[in-house]
């Protein structure tokens, strides 16, 4: 492909939206273009690192015994009434009404409409194990979209559904997928980790993230460098930390006037964060929960939606606070509170710590658990760096993670809601088991660059990269150069390499900073020695240049290309 001829619009500035690099990057490389908050569109050289990146999960998806169909994004909403996930999307679905008024909506996630596919065309037992899959757009609302497409309200999705006779089979498909999803983002050059996760809408007896740890990750995971246990901190499980053991005291009021905060408290009082338990009030659904947790800790929110079977949980705002306690924002306790009190597992082992009274600018002092009656008593807390692991009980560590992959073990949940049934050896209906198998393939894009980036731009790997060479005439004013680069070009393109001829009439300081932006892999740059037969030969990674003859760098272009595509397989 000659340059000249590309839509190709870099950028020299970082735009002002752009957060994270990925997103950065992508803007000023011409790799997409956003057109509203959330919403992208793929220009020529990103669309060919997406396409790179699909190809590589339809291959493992493939080998691994799995076969392709592709379902339409605008979907009825009966499937999704039936399962009971028309109302557990809430807000986060797109939905719409045909001109007879019939509910639809933007798909999601298709584990309604898989199920009913196999409903109508899988009869008896001999039919299964089946695994199907699509890489489809997808389309959820987000509160918040950010960083660019790895947090988008559309998406690009390879969604995967295995269909079983028993938990048996249901096991032995997911280690497919299981593996499959380590080889495909292998192949992508990613440096990830896999750890236990929460399943979230998707239901389920229990799910697998593939994580990229990355600065700019949303996610949190905890893993524990001596055993090998890792799970998103949605999930880890939090041990107590013991207290020493204190005769209890009697409950008493104090003047806080001011004094709302937990860094407030503590000056305040000359006392430690661990002596207090937080009150957090919280709407669940169309309730009003409190739940607590000690001073220096923070709420899971995820655990906590989970033990109330919360579609919607948010912190509850200012008014709401007052009216449940009658007292100003910063006062909150559980003494007396008419509304369920949810406790973790920390506070219940403490004694004659601080609590707010209910009562604006006063707290009470020397609380014991029996001063206040809890609803219920769980894990409520987020693991932090240094907690014991749940699996040995040495330190974790925390690290920042995209989310680039998600197998889940979904059971009968969608089978059962949709009658979803074969017929076993003995003519009895059986309902299916299923697996569900997801990878963001425009975040697993990003989640490359996050990982093969400079502050010159963009360094791909070569199974990704839009394209693996650039050849570059430093002059095309200089006929010598400009047939020598014509030259490898072909030579290259022969070979069936992915080649970019930069044939622009450009300072050849703006080609190179071009080149290292987007990323190219090799560089082969003709100059003045073109009447020699000699070229430079560099690697993005590369901070020199190499003297070769023109064959010799198209040998040894071609024999990194080479290895670099073998790369992972």
């Amino acid at each position: 492909m000659r340059v000249s001829k590309m839509l190709l619009n870099t950028l020299r500035e970082v735009p002002a939206e752009a957060e994270s690099v990925s997103h950065q990057l992508m803007l000023r490389a011409g790799l997409i273009r956003k057109l509203a908050a959330g919403i992208y569109s793929y220009l020529p050289l990103g669309l060919r690192v997406l396409r790179k990146v699909e190809q590589i999960v339809r291959e493992e998806m493939d080998e691994a015994g799995a076969q392709e169909l592709l379902m339409s994004a605008l979907l009825p909403a009966e499937a999704y009434q039936a399962s009971g996930r028309w109302e557990v999307f809430g807000a986060d679905m797109f939905r719409l009404k045909d001109r007879g008024d019939r509910d639809f909506c933007l798909g999601p996630t298709h584990e309604e409409i898989f199920t009913e596919t196999v409903l109508a065309t899988v009869k008896s037992y001999k039919q299964l194990p089946m695994t199907l899959y699509q890489i489809q757009n997808k389309y959820r609302d987000e509160r918040r979209p950010r960083f660019g497409v790895m947090r988008s309200r559309e998406f690009v999705m390879k969604d995967a559904y295995s269909f079983d006779r028993d938990n048996a089979g249901l096991d032995v498909s997911y280690e497919k997928m299981y593996h499959a999803y380590c080889k495909a983002f292998s192949r992508m050059g990613l440096d990830f980790i896999v750890v236990d996760a929460d399943s979230g809408a998707m239901g389920g007896s229990g799910s697998q993230e593939f994580m990229v740890k990355s600065d700019t990750g949303e996610d949190t995971i905890a893993y524990c460098p001596a055993c090998g246990y890792a799970a998103n901190e949605e999930k880890a499980p939090c041990a107590p930390e013991s207290m020493p053991e204190e005769e209890k005291r009697a409950l008493s009021k104090i003047h806080t006037p001011g004094v709302r905060t937990i860094e407030e408290l503590v000056a305040f009082l000359h006392t430690d964060s661990k002596r207090f338990v937080k009150t957090l009030l919280y709407q669940a659904d169309d309730q009003l929960v409190a739940a607590l947790v000690r001073g220096d800790r923070e709420v899971n929110e995820v655990k906590l939606a989970n033990h109330l079977g919360a579609r919607e949980l948010t912190l509850a705002e200012g008014a709401q606070v007052t009216a449940a306690t009658g007292a100003a924002v910063g006062f909150a306790g559980p003494i007396g509170l008419k509304i369920p009190v949810i406790m973790d597992l920390e506070v219940a082992q403490m004694t004659n710590f601080i609590v707010g009274a209910n009562e604006t600018d006063y707290h009470y002092q020397d609380v014991n658990t029996s001063d206040f009656e809890a609803a219920a008593t769980i894990d409520l807390r987020t693991i932090v760096a240094g907690d014991p692991c749940p699996k040995c009980g040495l330190p974790v560590t925390t690290t920042q993670g995209i989310e680039v992959g998600h197998i889940f073990k979904l059971g009968t949940k969608y089978t059962d809601a949709l009658g979803c049934t074969f017929l076993d050896e003995n003519g009895k209906a059986q309902s299916m088991i299923m697996g569900c198998y997801g990878i963001g393939v425009s975040r697993a894009m990003a989640a490359v660059i996050e990982q093969y980036s400079d502050d010159k731009g963009i360094c791909w790997p070569v199974a990704v990269a839009p394209y693996q060479v650039i050849v570059v005439p430093v002059s095309m004013r200089e006929p010598a150069q400009v047939a020598l680069a014509e030259k490898i070009y072909e030579d290259l393109r022969q070979q069936g390499i992915e080649v970019l001829l930069d044939d622009r009439n450009e300072r050849v300081g703006v080609k190179f900073t071009d080149a290292e932006l987007i990323g190219i892999p090799v560089r082969i740059a003709v100059g003045r020695q073109a009447a020699e037969d000699v070229v430079e030969y560099r690697l993005r990674t590369d901070t020199d240049n190499t003297m070769l003859s023109s064959a010799d760098a198209v040998a040894r272009a071609v024999a990194f290309v080479q290895e670099g595509l073998k790369a992972g397989r």
